[in-house]
């Protein structure tokens, strides 16, 4: 549009330049108006203003002990790796919070990375998934009681709902077991889960391959739905689809350096040689980062907000009692409202009663 403008000016000033030749007289100046309307500027202001205030990205991993949680995350995210490993004796699972401040050029992005501790380590691990369950729904508790205060200052309290779960499996070249199906359907009604297969240079490529459709097979299977990437976006519909395709990515985290061809890259070294962790030949650690930073991290957020979290505070509110006053109208009524409505008609019923009584009084004293 401001191409097509910039040309219609610059023709009108030719024009005013031969006009001038011929007449001999400088000719009226007119304001020149743009022909379009710049709507390239509000897009321009509310992206200007996003990157200013910066972007927060919630991250919850899930797995195992010593499935290289902590360092795939240093992988993915050009980050350290914390320093304390955990054990595998906790008596039960925990949960670990790390916050990171990445900052690229103009822009910013506070990282939050929440990790299981002694997950699955525990003799009956059948509800190893409700401590997880349960810090999901306090993030969503915390920001209802915060919409529900009168005067809300969320600049004050950050957004701490998670955005996006990694669910890391172990690579064992069977299935899913027992333990991953019931944090798998319990945690994909709350959060966007999406499967690795961590340590996954310990499988062949056909090992891989085989592990990949069984997991795929075995999810159906059991009816359980997890996050897909979004294809009716037509910007990335096509590249989301072949990666829906690749799930679970089979990953390799590492932060040492090996050289391959006079040239250091992250990787591991074997005695066949190199496996280089951002190499799509060997593992889908760039496939991961394009599809949970560069393509999809706004609509990861978006999901949070208009489907795991509308879920949780429409379940939240019917249990404190709430409800729409009438089809369509889309207002709550309580119980206490209803409660108070009926204590106000008591009110006025006793003070008709009493306006009654009191004219009858008035009455009898004017006849005597």
């Amino acid at each position: 549009m401001l191409l097509e403008g910039q040309r219609i000016c610059t023709g009108n000033q030719e024009m005013t330049s031969k006009v001038k030749a011929k007449t001999g007289t400088p000719p009226k100046k007119e304001k020149q108006i743009c022909p379009s309307f710049p709507l390239y500027t509000i897009q321009g202001q509310a992206a200007l203003g996003r990157v200013q205030q910066g972007f927060r990205f919630n991250l919850l991993c899930v797995g195992e002990t010593s499935l290289g949680k902590s360092t795939l995350v240093a992988t993915l995210f050009n980050t350290r790796p914390s320093g304390a490993q955990a054990s595998h004796l906790c008596p039960a699972v925990g949960l670990r919070a790390e916050t990171h401040e990445l900052r690229e050029s103009n822009g910013a992005l506070t990282l939050t990375v929440v990790s299981t501790v002694g997950f699955g380590d525990q003799v009956d691990r059948e509800d190893g998934h409700l401590p997880i369950a349960a810090y999901i729904d306090a993030q969503f508790e915390a920001f209802l009681q915060e919409e529900l205060r009168v005067p809300r200052v969320p600049a004050t309290r950050p957004d701490s709902r998670l955005h996006a779960c990694l669910y890391f499996l172990a690579p064992t070249g069977h299935s899913l077991r027992a333990l991953d199906l019931c944090a798998l359907r319990s945690l994909g009604s709350r959060v966007n889960v999406i499967l690795l297969i961590s340590k996954a240079d310990t499988l062949s490529r056909a090992e891989l391959q085989r592990f990949k459709a069984r997991v795929t097979a075995k999810l159906a299977a059991q009816g359980v739905q997890l996050y897909r990437f979004p294809t009716d976006d037509k910007a990335a519909a096509r590249l989301n689809a072949a990666m829906n395709k690749q799930l679970p990515f089979a990953l390799v985290g590492t932060t040492d350096e090996v050289r391959v061809g006079g040239r250091l890259v992250r990787g591991r070294q074997y005695c066949w040689g190199p496996v280089e962790v951002e190499n799509e030949e060997h593992c889908d650690l760039v496939k991961l980062r394009e599809m949970l930073v560069c393509t999809n991290m706004e609509d990861l957020r978006e999901q949070t907000h208009s489907r795991h979290y509308e879920l949780y505070r429409r379940h939240r509110l019917r249990e404190l009692g709430w409800a729409d006053a009438g089809p369509g109208s889309g207002l709550p009524c309580p119980a206490e409202a209803k409660e108070s409505e009926a204590r106000r008609r008591q009110f006025l019923e006793a003070c008709r009663r009493k306006e009654a009584e009191l004219k009858q009084a008035f009455a009898r004293r004017v006849k005597e």
